[in-house]
């Protein structure tokens, strides 16, 4: 199933400002996360687990990394603090 992955603040400026990605059903956040850490360095240090890193799934904010990406998603990551 496909989703759609923005970053914004100094996400944006490190990793771009997203990407449709292919995913498998039943995926996690947390999984996700870890799917794009270990793409490369660049992206491992900036969603690196222990980072403040804010989740938004389909505009509501994601309470637990648990949770499961439905199809069709849009998942916006994000430092806790952005700019207007």
């Amino acid at each position: 199933m496909q989703v759609q992955l923005k970053f914004f603040a100094s996400l944006r400026e490190q990793l771009g400002s997203g990407e449709r990605l292919e995913i498998p059903a039943g995926t996690s956040v947390a999984a996700l996360r870890a799917q794009l850490c270990a793409r490369s360095a660049v992206h491992a240090e900036a969603l690196a687990p222990g980072r403040a890193v804010r989740c938004a799934l389909n505009q509501q904010m994601v309470a637990s990394d648990s949770a499961v990406i439905p199809a069709d998603a849009e998942l916006a990551f994000f430092p806790p603090v952005t700019g207007g």
